[in-house]
């Protein structure tokens, strides 16, 4: 059985937005509102937690889009669990950042 971390708000609202696909840092901070200096450290420490893990794009969209690279992030099983979990404690979360199967139920 996984650990059961209690999240702070701030990491449950970025799993959430992950979960939503908001898969990359920028993106995150977007649809959060939160800061760079708030966003970066949090997906490090989700990731040391194996709540997420990440992946570098592949060269060839960023020389396309002629842009930097994205390190795209995905919820493990554990951050899954920690997430539906995290629901509990906080209740509106999922309406605030609705994934993509809520909005097609």
């Amino acid at each position: 059985m996984a650990l059961e971390l209690k999240l702070s708000h701030t990491a449950a609202i970025i799993l959430q937005a992950i979960q939503a696909g908001h898969v990359y840092g920028y993106s995150v901070m977007e649809m959060s509102g939160f800061p760079s200096g708030t966003v970066y450290p949090a997906l490090r420490r989700l990731e040391r937690d194996g709540l997420i893990r990440s992946q570098w794009e592949t060269q060839t969209p960023v020389d396309a889009a002629l842009r930097p690279p994205r390190k795209y992030y995905k919820l493990t099983r554990s951050g899954k669990a920690t997430l539906d979990a995290s629901h509990k404690r906080y209740p509106l979360l999922a309406k605030l950042i609705p994934s993509p199967e809520a909005e097609n139920a």
